[in-house]
């Protein structure tokens, strides 16, 4: 991770949960008919990944608290807000471990990071709700966090890239 001035790093850092923000928005406004309540693409997650290569775990923490924190409050209610809430923290800290490593690919840590933000979701639902019958939606969850992580997973690569020229990532 290459060090940048410090207002840089915060005008960086806004600027992503800025983006992340609008992709939330973007995001509940399209309607995804997968037979799962509050299912969604994860489109937010992409300034999130992002974030956890250029800046570190702590501050792609501060980001996603924030960015949760922020979509909460505007077009969110409680459960949602827990729900979203079980899925970053079980989503992140795998990601972070598995970049660490250095050994995945921004792919692989994505596809893992959406998997486990549905997980985190199911759990979390399985608290607030004490059925049985969310399992069921287990084997959906896996497949949609698996594409849709790979999907946040190329187009972070992609940006990545891009990045490079405009903010002198090495």
């Amino acid at each position: 991770m290459k060090e940048y001035s410090r207002t840089k790093q915060v005008a960086m850092m806004g600027m992503l949960v800025g983006v992340a923000l609008v992709l939330s928005y973007i995001e509940a406004m399209i309607p995804i008919p997968m037979g799962i309540p509050g299912a969604k693409i994860g489109l937010a997650n992409l300034a999130i990944v992002v974030a956890l290569y250029l800046f570190g775990e702590k501050k792609a923490f501060g980001i996603a608290i924030i960015r949760l924190l922020l979509v909460a409050f505007t077009f969110g209610n409680v459960a949602a807000f827990l729900y979203s809430l079980g899925g970053m923290l079980l989503s992140f800290f795998t990601m972070a471990i598995l970049r660490k490593t250095g050994k995945f690919s921004i792919v692989s840590v994505s596809c893992m990071g959406g998997v486990m933000h549905n997980m985190g979701q199911l759990v979390m639902a399985f608290f607030i709700l004490q059925t049985q019958v969310l399992w069921t939606y287990l084997p959906v969850l896996i497949l949609t966090g698996v594409i849709s992580g790979v999907v946040i997973g190329i187009l972070g690569g992609i940006l990545m890239e891009r990045l490079k020229g405009i903010w002198r990532i090495s």
